[in-house]
């Protein structure tokens, strides 16, 4: 793991020292996405580093992320996701909506359109990849989706910062923007940074919110493919005989055992590790363990491993093969996207206030 990691680690010194000499709009997270962005593309990154970079683009951004505990109390939590919740369920509701509508329209497989409105409305590729065997989808709907919410994602995190500074958006409310409207953590936590501290807190904690929202969903899709399995199951037709009677008796018994088993693993992990050792540093901060000046030296650590984390993200982003997804569900995506941006940015004000 140590190449990889140590070439985030170079790529995000780098961008660092380049942020303190640019104009805020070009933050060291932005500029360490490009630069991974231009490795990546330029020629493929040998394999040896690539243990390294899944390192620092998932472990180390949950590290990032759950550090961002200590520098708020609950009472901040509590002000911030708060309000947030219902808020959250609305833009949660317009992904889905729009990707079942013009998913219909543009003629994709149900199983994509559940993979495109899970992945949106919730926790972006995560969201993906924990609904899938839910679904029992194949892999190629699987790449597809994670290709397309890559895609304006990664056009987001680049996007907001410039819409929000064009229009003089307040910090607080860029941040909420951002944790309603972008799709994957690393993406919405790469946006809130690139803005500002306080964006990035706001961002963050509202994430969670949606992160925190997985787990009814899946549980909810798990249910629902139980009883649709259970409905598929084939009979003899009679309605009659006791062989045929214990054959029935069967099926819906291995269904239900298969659905229950699902459930449980489902409900293990529809909370993050890094969603709860968020919340505890929270608590931590709370109780006046965690001093201000703690504080303050575990958000720069926090902010230094974000900036680690955003490169191996770029590093891993190779442009050819986002462009085999096809246009069907490029379209899904982009309505979803561009509903979610939309219905997000005054209900943003809303919350706060």
């Amino acid at each position: 793991m140590l190449p990889g990691v140590a070439l985030t680690a170079v790529i995000a010194a780098a961008a660092i020292g380049v942020g303190t000499v640019t104009p805020a709009v070009v933050s060291a997270v932005l500029v360490a996405l490009l630069i991974g962005l231009v490795i990546a593309n330029v020629r493929p990154v040998p394999g040896v580093l690539m243990p390294g970079i899944d390192v620092a683009a998932k472990r180390i951004l949950r590290v990032g992320v759950a550090l961002l505990g200590a520098r708020l109390t609950l009472g901040d939590v509590a002000a911030i996701g708060g309000p947030s919740l219902a808020v959250v369920v609305a833009t949660m509701t317009t992904a889905f909506i729009t990707v079942a509508v013009v998913g219909r329209l543009a003629g994709i497989s149900p199983n994509l359109g559940i993979l495109l409105g899970t992945g949106t409305a919730v926790c972006g590729n995560s969201a993906i990849v924990a609904a899938s065997p839910i679904i029992e989808a194949e892999d190629r709907q699987v790449s597809y989706a994670v290709a397309t919410i890559t895609i304006f994602g990664t056009i987001a995190l680049v996007l907001f910062p410039l819409i929000g500074r064009a229009v003089d958006m307040p910090d607080e409310v860029f941040g909420v923007w951002a944790g309603l409207a972008i799709n994957d953590t690393s993406q919405v936590v790469a946006a809130g940074a690139a803005y500002s501290e306080r964006a990035l807190e706001h961002a963050t904690v509202v994430k969670l919110v949606r992160n925190a929202l997985m787990g009814p969903i899946l549980i909810g899709l798990t249910l629902w493919m139980g009883r649709r399995r259970r409905t598929a199951e084939p009979t003899d037709g009679s309605g009659r005989g006791s062989a045929g009677d214990t054959d029935t008796t069967q099926a819906d018994h291995s269904s239900t055992t298969l659905t229950a088993a699902r459930l449980l693993q489902t409900i293990r992990a529809a909370v993050p590790g890094f969603v709860v050792a968020f919340m505890v540093l929270a608590v931590v901060r709370t109780t006046g363990v965690i001093s201000d000046e703690v504080a303050n030296v575990v958000g720069t650590v926090s902010a230094v491993a974000i900036t680690v984390a955003i490169a191996g993200v770029g590093l891993k982003t190779r442009v050819a093969e986002l462009t085999t997804v096809g246009v069907r569900p490029v379209v899904v995506g982009l309505a979803a996207a561009a509903a979610l941006a939309i219905v997000a940015l005054p209900l943003s004000y809303l919350v706060v206030g």
